[in-house]
């Protein structure tokens, strides 16, 4: 691997390490079904403290997975990736297939 295929891949594994979260990826995939969200909204949805839903969406914004409008005293996040709902698709097909596999071991 040469040092342009290596940043490629640390890159995505960033991206990819943004995701693997359970509040992150229900954050994407609240705003990737519903859009944009302001911060209080995420916070009373996430159920926690507004400082924590502000980091897992720095960390998104910062993998380019979200951005940020402010609107008077709120800020407003949107998906940037409108295709993400079809990841969230492929995911649930993965869980799914993974859990009949795993049904069927119990056999």
């Amino acid at each position: 691997m040469d040092s342009h295929q290596r940043a490629k891949y640390e890159a995505l594994a960033g991206i990819l390490k943004a995701l693997a979260h359970p509040t992150r990826l229900f954050i994407v995939e609240e705003l990737a079904r519903e859009g944009p969200r302001c911060v209080c909204e995420l916070t009373e949805m996430v159920g926690a403290d507004m400082s924590t839903v502000s980091r897992h969406l720095a960390l998104l914004k910062k993998e380019g997975l979200v951005s940020a409008t402010k609107q008077g005293p709120m800020i407003f996040y949107q998906l940037r990736l409108p295709w993400m709902v079809d990841l969230f698709e492929c995911l649930d097909s993965v869980l799914a297939e993974s859990i009949g596999d795993r049904l069927k071991l119990l056999s």
